[in-house]
């Protein structure tokens, strides 16, 4: 038997968050955005179908070792895949805080491959953990916590994931294999068109994940 739970629609944007929390905030924010969005805890049963705007999976990977994060993503992301998305969106907290050895790169390196040219994806994306309407922005790739760095913010002290780098680029790069890039403020504040030159040189220069600038909604 196939369980369903149907809206109608077949589903945009396949989500996985990395905590039950950020995939809640982030659900809570799709359907304030006018798409019907389905949050699950866990990855559902390969029977399970449901019709949507947007899918959003609750995992609890962030502070896990890297290779079972990697594997509970790509369940996943299967799992979405074969619900129909056509986008895919990576949640991890607007701290960028993790281990030393992952999760944000190994996992985000990962869904790159599955989403390679050759499975149908695109060999690039953007990392931006920037949330300014709760104070979190990013500035020459250095993430702050309101007026603070994040490393003088107090995240340095986590007793998990202790923040003790507020270079985004720098952290990112030293989690992945992939050449890790920053799309500055410079280039966000000119526009679409500015940005899309950005990520054109980046790709040119063998970058394959960007951090983005963000200091405000707009």
């Amino acid at each position: 038997m196939t369980n369903r739970i149907a809206s109608g629609r077949k589903p945009l944007l396949g989500c996985i968050a990395d905590d039950f929390t950020g995939a809640t905030d982030l659900a809570n924010m799709l359907v304030r955005g006018g798409m019907r969005t389905v949050q699950t805890i866990g990855v559902p049963g390969t029977d399970t179908r449901i019709e949507a705007d947007a899918l959003v999976v609750a995992l609890k990977s962030r502070t896990i070792d890297a290779a079972d994060a990697v594997a509970q993503s790509l369940a996943a992301l299967e799992w979405l895949r074969a619900q129909g998305c056509r986008q895919f969106f990576f949640k991890y907290c607007s701290t960028f805080d993790s281990t030393v050895q992952g999760n944000i790169g190994p996992v985000a390196e990962a869904l790159l491959d599955a989403l390679s040219p050759v499975a149908g994806g695109a060999p690039f994306t953007i990392a931006c953990p920037a949330f300014p309407e709760n104070g979190r922005t990013i500035y020459r790739g250095h993430l702050f916590a309101g007026d603070a760095l994040l490393n003088e913010s107090g995240m340095e002290h986590h007793p998990l994931t202790p923040m003790t780098d507020a270079n985004l680029v720098r952290v990112l790069q030293r989690q992945t294999r992939s050449k890790v890039g920053l799309v500055r403020y410079d280039a966000v504040a000119q526009g679409a068109r500015a940005v899309r030159a950005s990520i054109d040189a980046l790709r040119a220069g063998g970058v394959r994940i960007a951090i983005a600038d963000a200091v405000s909604d707009a």
